[in-house]
């Protein structure tokens, strides 16, 4: 019975009109108490319940916590930045706030519980970058709320997580060389020192088998020491050079560009390149690098969505999200003659 109860079935009992009636339910000005007093205690006795949509009945607001890496947060990492904006924007839509907590390297070493853990001031966690197996091992014994993973994934640990399609975005720009007319191409990476330049080399060495073109061992280079976010400042170069290169970051394109140039080579007249993420710090690089875009506000309201509906009882299998990006050209492949 309750069900069928209308604003306009108040309405007639009281003699009045049901925009009154709408007005006291939802406080609003322009009743008298006396006649608001009257309306609310008769739609109680009524059983009068208003009409919302069942996302808005179930919507609950929730804390979520946010762990970086110190890494992520230094001079040139803005990236991170950037997607961590893109998390707040995505968490307040759903009615939640978001608290974040950088994750020193000391304390990761020493396994120390992160503090938006010990407090339980959080109804969820999103951990935004690459950090330690063994940390993200003691968080899966410790922590009793939903986590999720953003912007990488650990293979010796199932759980949730948004990448972007590092595999064929690789694949896709190395492709787009091929279509230049570069067939000479190597890859700036440390192969092994993250799953996403893993997967990124991955769909280089797709494409050059496609092609038909054989890997050379000498132009696959080291951007950084193995387990670490930190970029060399100077990429040593291989005695012969090729066309091109497939950069594992714009940030490692850049260091490129000027590592070439210090042995006197121009981008992009002498040797090519690409980078990954479609992010670089302002004022950095010169060249304007054709790249990867990742599509970081997707992979925020997907992380969100996911985080919001473990938190709401969601205990389906964990899984990975990839989130399409784009390819973007610019100005630093050159289109050689054929």
């Amino acid at each position: 019975m309750a069900k069928g109860v209308r604003m306009s079935d108040i309405a007639q009992r009281l003699g009045v009109s049901t925009v009154t009636v709408s007005k006291a339910l939802a406080d609003q000005k322009g009743v008298s108490e006396e006649m608001r007093e009257r309306i609310k205690t008769l739609a109680e006795e009524m059983g009068y319940k208003a009409p919302v949509s069942a996302r808005q009945e179930a919507k609950r607001s929730y804390n979520i916590g946010v762990i970086m890496g110190e890494q992520y947060v230094e001079k040139y990492a803005t990236f991170y930045w950037e997607f961590y904006q893109k998390i707040i924007t995505c968490a307040s839509q759903e009615n939640c706030y978001v608290i974040l907590e950088v994750l020193d390297g000391i304390r990761e070493k020493e396994l120390e519980e992160p503090k938006l853990v010990q407090g339980n001031k959080i109804d969820g966690l999103l951990i935004l970058g690459s950090i330690r197996t063994e940390y993200l091992r003691m968080l899966k014994k410790k922590c009793r709320v939903p986590v999720v993973y953003m912007d990488f994934y650990d293979k010796q640990l199932q759980g949730d997580c948004v990448i972007s399609n590092s595999f064929y975005g690789a694949y896709g720009l190395t492709n787009y060389l091929f279509q230049m007319g570069h067939e000479k191409i190597g890859f700036v990476g440390t192969v092994l020192s993250t799953e996403s330049i893993m997967d990124r080399y991955l769909g280089y060495h797709k494409s050059l088998m496609e092609h038909g073109v054989q890997e050379r061992e000498d132009w696959i280079l080291r951007d950084r020491e193995e387990n670490s976010v930190y970029c060399f400042d100077s990429i040593p170069l291989p005695e012969e050079l090729p066309t091109a290169f497939v950069c594992n970051s714009d940030l490692t394109a850049s260091r490129m560009v000027r590592s070439l140039r210090e042995a006197g080579y121009r981008v992009p007249e002498d040797v090519s390149l690409v980078g990954y993420d479609d992010w670089l710090y302002p004022g950095l690089c010169d060249v304007p690098i054709t790249t990867y875009s990742v599509n970081m506000t997707k992979m925020a309201e997907n992380g969100i969505d996911i985080l919001v509906r473990r938190i709401g009882g969601d205990d389906s299998r964990c899984n990975m999200q990839i989130v399409e990006g784009e390819l973007v050209f610019r100005e630093s492949v050159r289109k050689l003659k054929k």
